[in-house]
């Protein structure tokens, strides 16, 4: 984890569950109770992170009540956010919300995904995380960045946080990736924090069970080994060309976006910025009838979001992206 500070790791199994522990911290180390999230934000299952999640459908509809003490603020969303509205502009509209709606002495912890996943791969706009990670600091608020999905070298570098200088998370969350597909996570941070709670109040029964750390060990040795990280930047090189070729033949497609291997089509009504979740039913099923496996995402559905293997050739994206186009031209 970056930053210059002594750190901590604590171990659990799924990344909802690093999500409340990493909340439980920030609660105990603060004595707040307040927490602070994004529009558009995905953060789990369980009940504490649906009331963190933006998204209703289909997660939370009908599974409430919820966990309260918990704000949706302002997100950095270049592509509909006004024209020309800097990362510094768009996190001074989250801070003034936060100010004015929470106060920022009641605040225990702002959590935020540095690329949202299931909101689109939202990339927020350069100085977003800077400016926000300097107000946080300013007034004591834990600062926790959910590496749940944009972790794990899956955008060219350990953690997605990584790409914007100066921002510096107190707390990571971060699970998928590390084990290969067994079941771990991890909180990860500043040893004042993690070491805030009183004997046994931060725990579980399976949390950093044998096999599943044999794994992640496994996992980060090829990491450390080099090459993955590498893999993931040229996974971009080739894939973002092509698709940024497809959008200027298409006026289905909006915009591309995202980083390394995490990468995304928003598409829209031809001529506009209004979301079209038709287009992407279309594509996704086209894809899975010609054995392409490809996911949705967005609040409006409109979303498709690639995150192929690190371990894919040059060979396999092109052929999905032959299937992908054929898709698109077809709408």
């Amino acid at each position: 984890m970056p930053g210059n500070f002594q750190k901590r790791s604590a171990l659990f199994n799924s990344g909802a569950e690093a999500v409340e522990n990493a909340i439980k911290l920030a609660r105990k180390f603060t004595g707040r109770n307040e927490i602070a999230v994004f529009d558009h934000a995905y953060h789990g299952r369980t009940n504490l992170t649906m009331a963190m999640n933006f998204k209703n459908m289909p997660y939370a509809d009908g599974f409430g009540p919820f966990a309260g003490s918990v704000t949706h603020v302002p997100m950095s969303y270049p592509f509909h956010d006004p024209e020309g509205m800097t990362g510094e502009e768009a996190a001074q509209r989250a801070i003034n919300y936060m100010e004015k709606r929470i106060g920022a002495k009641n605040l225990a912890a702002v959590v935020i995904e540095p690329i949202q996943g299931e909101g689109g791969f939202i990339v927020p706009a350069p100085g977003f995380l800077k400016t926000l990670s300097a107000w946080t600091h300013a007034n004591g608020i834990v600062l926790v960045a959910d590496e749940v999905q944009a972790g794990m070298a899956r955008t060219g570098k350990w953690f997605a946080s990584e790409h914007e200088e100066g921002f510096e998370p107190d707390l990571m969350t971060i699970a998928k990736g590390i084990a290969g597909g067994m079941p771990i996570s991890a909180v990860t941070g500043r040893a004042e924090i993690m070491d805030s709670s009183h004997p046994g109040g931060i725990g579980g029964t399976f949390g950093g069970n044998p096999v599943a750390a044999a794994a992640a060990v496994a996992v980060l040795k090829q990491i450390e080994a080099g090459g993955v990280l590498e893999a993931a930047v040229h996974i971009e090189s080739v894939m973002k060309p092509r698709l940024l070729e497809m959008k200027s033949k298409y006026g289905v497609i909006g915009e591309i976006r995202g980083r390394g291997a995490m990468l995304a089509i928003e598409f829209v009504l031809p001529g506009t910025r209004t979301p079209n979740s038709a287009a992407v039913d279309a594509v996704v099923k086209h894809c899975h009838q010609n054995g392409v496996l490809v996911l949705n995402a967005g609040t409006y559905g409109n979303v498709i979001r690639f995150l192929p293997s690190l371990a894919i050739s040059d060979e396999l994206i092109q052929e999905a992206l032959d299937i992908v186009e054929q898709a698109v031209a077809a709408l």
